[in-house]
């Protein structure tokens, strides 16, 4: 009796295209999107790494267990100093000591638990352990409490100031650490930083961040159709049979292959007002009045950073385009010439309409990568003249890491995203939608 056969596992066509897609549907969410949903969360807090009441995401009123057991040992640390430099003062450190021990108490007493994880916490703090962990560190407090426990610190602060007025000497310093203390512990109250949308509406209703963005556009429109001019001419000659192409192709390559910080920095040496060639033959030249106007003025840093970016990327414009002119058969150039059309003919009748994808992916990509540039103008400009070269994205930059304000700078980030995509959208709406339904008709 023969023995049934058995089935193999085995995929649909449809089964194994979504298998094969799988990995990089993982990569584009790693890589991609979970950054992008990070910077959206960020940006609907006032988070704030320079500001320790605003350094971390806090959504409900919260106490830093970490920075309230610090100071509380500090402050009763030295308050045994005041007593022995000040000992007429005892009466009013015993007073403030009730009143934080009777505060202490009812924070312990507020939530089940909480005595344990300040006992922890305080442990780690004496053996000098980082206290790492949000959960255990962070803890949501009563109002009722918060606002009683600053109005204790306020009230102790006030009688510590009193007693500094008729201080001697020696009491001094002691009762400024302990004002000093005082005010840390209260700052142990992290209010919450919860601001929803009011980043964009703050940040789309300020004038630099619309400056910031008209001039990414203008540098986008310029930079971008300045290339496809030029980069046509190029793809157009190295398209040529002439001795010595290949070596022509290769150094066209070379102002591509730079790295773009180290091009940067190239042409701030030339655009230098003092020393820069470039700035020296231009002012001979009588195109500018003055070798220092590239770097020191508005319309100067927008030509530099212009001209600099045209001279980088557009090998990559005419690599591009190239590749869309070696698909064109030679036949149809010859058949135009039989009947007679000169080259501009040809050009107008032949090479651009074949190449118009490769022109609407060449300016797509490169649009898109102009649109957040930032290194070529941080690099060579910063941003300025006052500001009049700073792109969306090193505004972004300046708010995240140069001010610290991750919130601020986030919903920046989240913007340059949502323009970024709304661009390629549109472009290939209106632009590009024939670059797939043509295939589709072949």
């Amino acid at each position: 009796m023969k023995q049934p056969k058995k089935r193999r596992f085995q995929l649909s066509e449809r089964q194994l295209g979504y298998a094969m897609v799988a990995p990089s549907i993982i990569l584009i969410a790693v890589i991609i999107i979970w950054p992008i949903m990070l910077s959206a969360w960020n940006s609907l807090f006032d988070y704030r790494l320079n500001d320790p009441a605003k350094a971390e995401r806090i959504s409900t009123l919260s106490i830093n267990l970490e920075t309230y057991a610090d100071n509380r040992y500090l402050v009763y640390d030295t308050m045994e100093d005041i007593r022995s430099a000040m000992p007429d003062a005892g009466g009013t450190l015993d007073d403030i000591a009730t009143a934080l021990d009777e505060q202490h108490e009812t924070l312990l007493n507020s939530d089940e638990g909480l005595a344990g994880r300040y006992e922890e916490v305080n442990t780690m703090l004496e053996n000098y352990q980082p206290v790492n962990d949000d959960e255990l560190r962070l803890t949501e407090v009563p109002e009722e409490w918060a606002d009683g426990f600053a109005n204790t610190l306020d009230e102790q602060t006030a009688a510590v100031q009193a007693l500094r007025e008729d201080a001697p000497e020696e009491a001094v310093q002691p009762l400024t650490d302990l004002e000093s203390q005082l005010s840390n512990t209260k700052g142990s109250i992290l209010e919450p930083n919860f601001v929803g949308l009011k980043n964009y509406t703050s940040y789309l209703g300020d004038g630099r961040t619309w400056t910031a963005m008209l001039n990414t556009l203008l540098f986008t429109v310029v930079t971008v159709g300045v290339e496809l001019i030029i980069g046509m001419l190029v793809a157009l000659l190295i398209n040529r049979v002439f001795i010595g192409r290949g070596l022509v192709r290769a150094a066209v390559l070379v102002p591509w292959a730079i790295p773009t910080a180290v091009a940067a920095m190239m042409w701030t040496f030339l655009f230098d007002g003092q020393s820069g060639i470039m700035a020296h033959y231009m002012a001979q030249f009588g195109l500018i009045d003055d070798p220092g106007t590239l770097l020191s003025t508005g319309a100067g840093g927008m030509f530099s950073v212009m001209f600099a970016d045209i001279w980088k990327t557009t090998p990559y414009m005419a690599l591009l385009l190239l590749a869309g002119l070696q698909t064109i058969p030679r036949s149809m150039y010859e058949a135009a010439e039989v009947d007679g059309a000169n080259k501009i003919q040809q050009f107008f009748s032949i090479t651009l309409p074949m190449i118009r994808s490769a022109i609407l992916v060449a300016v797509l990509f490169r649009a898109l990568d102009a649109f957040r540039v930032f290194d070529l103008i941080y690099v060579l400009t910063g941003g300025g003249p006052a500001n009049s070269t700073e792109s969306i994205s090193v505004y972004a930059y300046k708010l995240l890491f140069e001010q610290q304000n991750f919130g601020a700078g986030s919903a920046l980030s989240v913007i340059v995203f949502l323009s970024v995509a709304l661009l390629s959208t549109i472009f290939i709406k209106l632009i590009g939608s024939d670059l797939f339904s043509g295939r589709l008709k072949q």
